[in-house]
């Protein structure tokens, strides 16, 4: 048995174990460390500080106007993606979409996602689960227009070694998405409802009651199972990903006013790819490493290409995160207004 002395310290110790937060903690704190040293290495501070003074900002007028439209089309293809006899209205859509980005912007690991569907479902009568399905078929779409776009654009973009990859990555998301489009077209609800049925053995969930659940998700996943809801998605999604590269681009000609609108399109591209991985915070870092990446193929030094990241990701992270705030705390005041507009339509 061991002594009284190391028994204390031993229980001292396991005192000390860094519990799932703070390790979460941990490593997004390491994740913005390691993408903010990669945006800023090589970076002339001098030359970057005149490079912001220099820029244009009346560029960031229209610039901000596509930023709107393209952030209320992200709002209008997440709606899409319900079946149409079971879409909520388009304002409950538009404030859920919000209070999801702000939380997006001060939260880790995108936890925005999980804001949105509470917000959604609270706001309307709209099953979570539904939602659920919904908001991970959005992600497929993202994806999916990302890729598209890269690929048709990239005739008229530089070419870099890490666009193998970016092909990779494409065939690989194309297969999994095309897979699971065979199996929900052929199968229905089954392969969702065998997936989830251990979950039925659980105390306090019967098998019954499980497989209700998975049907309901599989209703928000007609975006994958019916063409018609599946192209008007795939047409909002498109438009709000060029709306967005338009957006970049006009950021850009604020910088660099000889830049073709191709800049746009592969800054845009570059930063929807990376947002696929776990982010900080309003993807610190991560954003601006992309942005560097980006134009680095344009041959733009780091000391140009980071004032210009920066500045796009603050004419993102500024509106979304007062508008955002605004919309939670009406919705917090106003709950019972919220649930009478619960309505399909």
């Amino acid at each position: 048995m061991a002594p009284r002395g190391l028994r204390e310290s031993s229980g001292r110790a396991s005192d000390w174990r860094p519990g799932k937060r703070t390790i979460a903690f941990a490593a997004t704190v390491l994740l913005a460390a390691v993408f903010t040293y990669l945006a800023v290495r090589g970076v002339n501070w001098h030359s970057a500080w005149r490079a912001l003074e220099r820029c244009d900002a009346w560029w960031l007028v229209p610039a901000m106007a596509a930023f709107a439209a393209q952030t209320v089309m992200r709002a209008m293809r997440w709606r899409s993606l319900f079946a149409q006899d079971r879409r909520p209205r388009r304002g409950p859509m538009l404030a859920a979409t919000m209070i999801g980005y702000l939380f997006n912007n001060i939260m880790p690991a995108r936890a925005g996602e999980a804001a949105r569907v509470v917000a959604l479902a609270q706001s309307t009568s709209t099953p979570a689960a539904e939602i659920v399905g919904t908001v991970v078929v959005e992600r497929a779409y993202d994806v999916l227009s990302v890729l598209l776009i890269f690929f048709c654009a990239s005739p008229w973009l530089p070419h870099e070694t890490w666009f193998t990859a970016a092909a990779i990555l494409a065939g690989a998301a194309a297969v999994g998405l095309a897979t699971v489009i065979w199996m929900l077209a052929v199968h229905g609800d089954r392969p969702l409802r065998w997936i989830v049925r251990p979950l039925g053995r659980l105390p306090g969930l019967s098998v019954e009651r499980v497989e209700r659940e998975a049907a309901t998700l599989a209703e928000g996943l007609s975006g994958l199972r019916e063409r018609r809801v599946a192209f008007e998605a795939l047409v909002w999604s498109l438009a709000a990903w060029m709306t967005a590269a338009l957006w970049a681009w006009l950021v850009l000609l604020a910088f660099e006013p000889s830049r073709g609108f191709g800049a746009g399109v592969l800054v845009t591209v570059v930063i929807g790819l990376s947002m696929i991985i776990p982010s900080p915070p309003a993807a610190v870092g991560v954003f601006e490493a992309a942005g560097v990446l980006a134009l680095k193929a344009y041959g733009v030094s780091a000391s140009a290409a980071l004032p210009y990241a920066l500045v796009l990701h603050v004419s993102n992270f500024v509106p979304l995160v007062v508008v955002g705030a605004i919309t939670l705390r009406y919705a917090a005041r106003q709950p019972s207004r919220s649930r009478r507009g619960a309505t399909y339509t």
